[in-house]
């Protein structure tokens, strides 16, 4: 099984970093690793319980995924586990926990825990996946690190104008 945590400065707030990930139609302008991404419900954001369907994209346009959410706890942490199974992963979860660091700085920790298969082939192809894992992951959120050096006053400005905190609920687009 493979196991790892990676930390990612970030060039915004953690609360910004958060929605330009979990609100949808601001990851869909920056996320290298998805063509589209929704919650089931046609919900702008996950939310506790939330079912989500991720469609890959790029080099990895054959992988999608549909995850539930464990945790979310705006602007702090989200957890997620794949539903069903999703080739070549049989298991796959992963959190991002989010630290203030200074006024307009944050860390990003990413931990992810997957296993693949078939289970004959899982001593060859694991490593191979998570080299490849890490190797994406590493991009798209350095990707996102310039999408927020360049659109973070924006998705300020987008969450003063929803209110105090942006929820599942609320049907806002940026």
């Amino acid at each position: 099984m493979a196991h790892r945590k990676l930390t990612f400065p970030m060039p915004a707030r953690a609360d910004i970093v958060f929605d330009a990930f979990h609100y949808h139609e601001w990851r869909c302008q920056w996320d290298s690793l998805v063509r589209r991404t929704s919650v089931e419900s046609g919900a702008p954001c996950p939310s506790v319980g939330a079912t989500t369907e991720n469609l890959g994209a790029g080099a990895l346009r054959a992988l999608s995924m549909r995850t539930q959410f464990v945790s979310y706890d705006r602007p702090v942490l989200a957890a997620a586990a794949m539903v069903g199974r999703s080739f070549p992963f049989t298991q796959w979860a992963a959190s991002m926990r989010h630290q203030e660091q200074g006024p307009h700085q944050s860390l990003l920790i990413y931990t992810y825990t997957f296993q693949v298969g078939p289970a004959a082939f899982r001593a060859v192809m694991e490593p191979l996946v998570d080299w490849v894992f890490v190797r994406k992951t590493r991009q798209r959120f350095q990707r996102l690190a310039q999408f927020l050096a360049v659109r973070a006053t924006d998705i300020a400005a987008w969450q003063q104008a929803q209110g105090p905190a942006p929820s599942a609920a609320q049907k806002a687009s940026p």
